[in-house]
């Protein structure tokens, strides 16, 4: 289990290593770009890059340090770590997504001149070069990744209406369909961040992840032979990935301590089943003892 959590982080890093450096070289790329097409829209989207790579940047780093080994400090490791890069990049996200909307709406009643075979150019090279960074993104698990995921995402599906703008544009000049597509795709986006945030929000303030339900665990629990009541149960996850449990469990007074070994091993196995990686068990018995 432990070797399976290090490759997944492992993974997890070069993804975002990966997705920082093309998002980075990219922006650098569309500023020049911007300038030789004198194109408004491909500057304010290596803007918004510039910003999505200050993010990757911290998504790398605190996915770096989430794989620290646990100290004083932090007992339970660093692992929440990358939970809080997730919250910076949704924080980021969402207003960077407010800030495409009051460039784009005013754009809807002043539509702007635009380099129309410039913009294709951009696009097509734009849509492949956050496409794979997504694509290396995709799979992501924890909290970190997705949530970087919809940086690129927001990106590829930008370029997509530049492209489809500047198609229209070169056999017929109607600016004002840039802003118009911008307006919708931003809102669709947003409306995923805010879902993501709210998610990033609910683990970051130890909510119980949306996957795991309490009752479900306990009702399961209490199916073993000699478990008579599961209750006090806590749930909580480190970085939307590594859940931990603590629970109390009442068992029959006749069991010996061998017995009671063995059923925290049962326990165990089963909560792995159910998503659980790390738990704390107390047993106790009806007569007030506890083990």
């Amino acid at each position: 289990m432990g070797h399976s959590h290090s490759h997944s982080h492992n993974v997890s890093q070069k993804n975002i290593r990966v997705a920082f450096f093309l998002n980075i070289g990219f922006a650098i790329a569309e500023i020049i770009g911007g300038i030789l097409t004198n194109s408004m829209a491909i500057l304010a989207d290596a803007l918004h890059d510039l910003g999505d790579s200050l993010s990757l940047g911290v998504s790398w780093y605190f996915a770096k340090v989430s794989d620290k080994q646990p100290s004083k400090t932090f007992s339970y490791g660093y692992k929440r770590f990358s939970l809080f890069a997730a919250l910076i990049n949704g924080i980021v996200l969402f207003v960077g997504s407010l800030v495409i909307l009051s460039e784009a709406i005013p754009r809807l009643i002043h539509p702007e001149h635009s380099n129309a075979k410039g913009m294709f150019v951009f696009a097509v090279f734009g849509i492949f070069v956050n496409g794979l960074a997504v694509w290396r993104l995709k799979s992501g698990k924890t909290m970190n990744e997705r949530v970087v995921t919809w940086h690129l995402l927001e990106d590829v599906l930008g370029w997509v209406a530049v492209l489809i703008v500047s198609v229209v544009m070169i056999f017929k000049d109607i600016h004002i369909l840039d802003p118009i597509l911008s307006v919708l795709i931003t809102l669709y986006i947003l409306w995923n961040v805010v879902k993501n945030l709210k998610k990033t929000v609910l683990l970051f303030l130890q909510g119980v992840p949306e996957e795991v339900s309490i009752s479900s665990v306990e009702e399961e629990l209490q199916k073993l032979d000699n478990v008579r009541k599961v209750h006090h149960t806590h749930i909580w996850s480190q970085d939307g990935e590594h859940n931990i449990l603590t629970t109390h469990i009442l068992i029959e007074d006749t069991m010996s301590w061998d017995d009671i070994d063995k059923l925290k091993v049962t326990v165990r196995k089963r909560l792995q089943d159910l998503a659980i990686d790390h738990a704390t068990i107390e047993i106790e018995k009806g007569n007030g003892s506890s083990y």
